[in-house]
């Protein structure tokens, strides 16, 4: 199924028993964060703050940490539907005959549906603030204890290229400076940043219009963190995602649009030029990412529901929501890598590598050095680009059972052999690289060595019992007794 909006899915989280209601008073700066932390490690539910000190608008935090919960967030059963029918997009042919043209028309509007639909108002534009407004007003959360302050946590950013009128929706972090003002970490390779940098090199405008989402319906909220191409809109891939388009409704000071059914929308702009130094900030590598100059964003008008709702969420050391989204991220995009990379036949970003650090991929390999291929086009691939270490196994290995491919790997591989590095652009959160977004990668060959390899001793077998026994042993076992 999909969703209107925020509040339908709080309905079905609640419906499934994903949620818990937190009707204690309980403090933005810190309490919640750590709420949420225990939740989440413990397999917990999400949670709704009803009470959070200071405000009246409550918290939903969690509403997307766990399997679960992302399957309920995009109205399926198991996340790999989404990349069948992915997968199903990109198998269209141009159909031949009378025949075949009319049995592609169904398919053909299927994908006309998605596209975002222009409303003239919508819910939230129930109450419009051009004045006596504070971004204090709102329960904005401060994370961990050497934060810089209070951030959003989960804002939809919208901006369009100046060149092409291109919509962007991406989700940065945002430092609350004061009530009208707060920082757009825009990483100097995030589209938004692109937007900012050719406005700035045209020397037209002085100024960029920027609008903030705050709590729209889940598939919407999921597609702002999507790697899509920048000349993909994400509101387009929502309606992809939801099965019908979502409606959008022109802010109040631009031209603008934002999701009609959020529950808080912030309106304004950049000066260009102008800096400000944002975090630090406990980050989703669970150390705090460093301060730094970034634009700075300033609040012209707020419009929202008559009760919202405010979305956040939080990142530290793993596993955390991030993960889960992450991991759902992993999932809906392999056939896209399987498009120019038939050969893989899975991948998995592990908790631990925290999206970035770690890519384990299986292939199909068929020739020698097939394992080097395959690292040096992730790393020419959009954000994959960013990937600190890749691990190349073959395709009889589980990669989503990392203790499997720990085992194999480190016995399939000669270090000084299977092991090489490139530099290249790297993350801008990595405090470990030599310099702010460049370093050095590592791809690991651990593939099987053939002989056109170089590799002239025997390849041994993995030790397995025959199934013969194995089940001889199950009836032995019964009659054991034994669990």
């Amino acid at each position: 199924m999909s969703y209107a909006d925020l509040r339908e899915f709080i309905q079905k989280l609640e419906q499934e028993r994903e949620l818990s209601r937190v009707r204690v008073e309980v403090d933005p700066e810190l309490e919640i964060t750590e709420f949420a932390d225990r939740a989440v490690k413990r397999g917990g539910p999400a949670l709704l703050f009803e009470k959070p000190k200071g405000s009246d608008v409550p918290v939903l935090i969690n509403a997307f940490a766990s399997t679960r919960r992302m399957e309920l967030a995009l109205g399926v059963s198991s996340l790999d539907e989404i990349a069948a029918r992915i997968q199903s997009l990109l198998e269209m042919k141009a159909p031949e005959g009378l025949m075949g043209k009319l049995k592609m028309l169904p398919r053909l509007a299927e994908v006309g549906s998605f596209f975002p639909k222009s409303v003239s108002s919508g819910p939230c534009k129930e109450v419009i603030r051009r004045d006596n407004f504070s971004l204090f007003d709102y329960p904005i959360l401060k994370c961990w204890p050497e934060d810089a302050g209070r951030f959003i946590t989960l804002p939809l950013v919208f901006s369009r290229h100046p060149e092409t009128g291109k919509r962007n929706c991406g989700m940065y972090r945002m430092q609350i400076y004061d009530e009208r003002t707060a920082g757009m970490h825009w990483q100097t390779h995030k589209h938004g940043a692109e937007h900012y940098r050719r406005l700035a090199k045209e020397g037209k405008k002085t100024r960029m219009d920027v609008a903030v989402a705050i709590g729209a319906d889940p598939a919407t909220m999921f597609s702002a963190i999507l790697p899509l191409p920048p000349d993909v809109d994400e509101m387009l891939f929502a309606g992809f995602l939801r099965s019908r388009p979502v409606e959008m409704v022109k802010c109040e000071t631009s031209d603008l649009e934002v999701p009609a059914a959020a529950e808080i929308v912030l309106e304004g702009y950049v000066e260009l030029g102008e800096l400000r130094r944002e975090g630090p900030f406990g980050d989703h590598t669970g150390f705090y990412s460093l301060a730094d100059d970034y634009p700075v964003f300033h609040v012209t008008c707020i419009t929202q529901r008559k009760k919202p709702i405010y979305a956040a969420t939080i990142v530290g050391p793993p596993p955390m929501e991030d993960y889960y989204m992450g991991k759902a991220v992993e999932r809906i995009f392999l056939p896209l890598m399987r498009l120019q990379l038939p050969e893989v036949r899975d991948m998995c970003m592990p908790a631990e590598g925290v999206f970035h650090n770690l890519l384990l991929v299986s292939i199909r390999k068929s020739y020698p050095g097939h394992a080097r291929k395959v690292m040096h086009a992730i790393w020419g691939m959009g954000q994959a680009m960013f990937s600190k270490c890749i691990v190349v196994v073959d395709e009889d290995v589980d990669v989503q059972n990392v203790r499997e491919v720990a085992w194999k790997a480190l016995n399939n591989i000669d270090p000084q052999r299977d092991i090489e590095f490139v530099m290249g652009p790297v993350d801008s959160l990595d405090h470990a690289s030599r310099l702010p977004n460049y370093g050095s990668k590592m791809g690991v060959d651990a593939t099987r060595k053939w002989p056109e390899e170089g590799f002239t001793r025997p390849w041994p077998e993995v030790i397995r019992m025959t199934p013969e026994v194995q089940r001889r042993v199950d009836e032995l076992w019964k009659q054991a007794g034994l669990k």
